[in-house]
């Protein structure tokens, strides 16, 4: 049965999540919230303000290590898989954002690539795709902190209130990013790698191309700026069908064809997309850095769930 109340201005049902993600707590799966579509309609976030306070970790213990020292040591691990290679500064990352023991050896392969930059970033864009709520348009948080076993992150507050200010597919959303994993199990890696950073979270619903392309290229900046997009890719084929699958949507990525990529080929597919557009418009090269997929690290091969790194880069 499923129970219906008003929230923020939303109506919401609580139910099952639409889709799960290894490593899957099935206790805790009542508690998700997926809103209901008459939150289209409800619904009037604008109003919201942002507030002095913390966002909590949703996912801490089940997705990552929620003790301090374990958490740093499993991601040190990770940064530390593969050579250090010297190479340009990379605009863009796409990373994955399964439970770590999954997805976090090929994430690494991608952060590891800004730790001679550590000093040089100082903001971090970061979108994923709406797990947990039907969402349209794209939603930022109303508080002023993100926080993690490793600490505490400031966001740019002034980018977001301006966000919201100028672009009508952009709103305020507590409820998109309560849950939300996709973002979440990128702040230990951000933490890890970079000195000192402000984070501007993305989370990305029922959006166009072009909606995302617009807040990426206002949000574009200098070397001081990073973007994150948080993705996998197929889910819950066998092992040799996941490969051939993603083997085929790399391939898409890599000439930047986002506007090819079938629907099932990644849950990051809308601001994967959005991405993808711009870098076609601007020339950019792309590197991929890796592509396994749960079979290959730490899960079963009769149902495996994708995952690929890519750095992008401005000619320079």
């Amino acid at each position: 049965m499923l129970e219906f109340f008003y929230l923020n201005g939303d109506i919401y049902v609580q139910g099952p999540p639409s889709e799960p993600h290894f490593p899957w707590d099935k206790e805790r799966e009542i508690n998700y919230l997926v809103s209901c579509p008459y939150s289209l309609y409800f619904s009037e976030v604008r109003p919201m303000k942002l507030k002095k306070s913390t966002r909590p970790p949703a996912v801490a213990g089940m997705f990552y290590p929620g003790e301090t020292s374990a958490l740093q040591d499993q991601i040190n691990g990770y940064l530390k898989e593969g050579n250090q290679e010297e190479t340009i500064i990379p605009k863009a990352l796409i990373v994955p954002h399964a439970g770590t023991i999954y997805s976090g050896s090929i994430a690494g392969s991608g952060y590891r690539r800004l730790l001679q930059y550590r000093h040089v970033i100082r903001k971090v864009i970061l979108l994923g795709p709406a797990h947990r709520v039907h969402l349209k348009g794209l939603a930022l948080p109303t508080v002023d902190r993100f926080q993690s076993p490793l600490g505490n992150i400031d966001l740019d507050t002034k980018i977001i209130s301006q966000l919201v200010e100028e672009f009508p597919q952009v709103s305020y959303s507590e409820i998109a990013h309560a849950e939300e994993h996709s973002l979440e199990v990128q702040l230990p890696f951000l933490q890890s790698i970079l000195s000192s950073f402000r984070l501007v979270p993305l989370v990305v619903g029922d959006a166009s191309a072009i909606e995302v392309a617009e807040v990426i290229e206002h949000l574009w900046g200098g070397d001081e700026s990073l973007l994150l997009i948080s993705s996998d890719l197929s889910h819950f084929h066998t092992y040799d069908k996941a490969v051939r699958v993603d083997k085929k949507t790399a391939g898409l990525i890599e000439a930047f064809k986002g506007d090819e990529l079938p629907s099932q080929s990644a849950c990051g597919l809308v601001p994967l997309r959005g991405l993808l557009r711009l870098a076609r418009q601007k020339k950019m090269t792309i590197q991929r850095f890796d592509l396994r997929n749960s079979g290959d690290t730490a899960g079963p091969r009769d149902q495996v769930v994708g995952y690929g790194c890519w750095g992008l880069y401005e000619n320079q």
